[in-house]
């Protein structure tokens, strides 16, 4: 059950994406916890290797530690993907319909068109991410948040005003029952 609810949070098409976050994450602490046997001396050499690549990519901060790296989930990596950031970046109804707009081309990162959506965004990359100069999401995103805006204080409004006219209607009902009456004595 976690995991389809880990599959429906991050938007993933199949188990299979989960899968390979699972197993990359395998790998990245296989490597941390061989650095742990290794001697101080070695150890030493080989750490910061590994503590500056999983920093390129967000996972943890440039001032972690190896016990940081055992201590990564899932979560932790499927965060970092490309579908994620866009749909947290751009306020996306859901991480599916960010999905979309990178498999047909709309989003950038720089000058390059990504459609990968599974792509391991670096921390330098997040801030270059953007729409492509043709796309017409971005009119789309804001014309349903300002539809979304609208409906709340409108439905709010229809509510008291509904309740006025029940009052009137029944003013009315009265006097046109008086008409009624009057034109039959006629």
């Amino acid at each position: 059950m976690e995991e389809l609810k880990t599959l429906g949070t991050f938007g993933l098409r199949t188990k299979r994406e989960l899968w390979k976050a699972h197993t990359e994450l395998s790998r990245v602490r296989h490597q941390a916890r061989s650095l742990l046997a290794l001697r101080q001396e070695v150890r030493e050499e080989k750490e910061p290797i590994l503590m500056k690549s999983l920093a390129r990519i967000g996972l943890v901060s440039s001032d972690a530690t190896l016990d940081d790296v055992l201590n990564l989930n899932a979560d932790d990596l499927l965060s970092r993907r490309f579908q994620t950031i866009v749909a947290k970046k751009f306020d996306f109804k859901s991480p599916y319909q960010a999905r979309q707009a990178i498999i047909h081309g709309h989003v950038m990162i720089g000058d390059r068109k990504i459609d990968i959506p599974s792509y391991m965004v670096t921390v330098e990359e997040e801030g270059g991410v953007h729409f492509t100069p043709e796309s017409k999401i971005p009119e789309m995103l804001e014309k349903s948040k300002s539809k979304e805006v609208t409906e709340t204080p409108t439905e709010d409004a229809e509510k008291p005003t509904e309740a006025a006219e029940k009052p009137t209607e029944a003013a009315e009902k009265p006097t046109e029952a008086k008409k009624d009456e009057g034109s039959s004595t006629k």
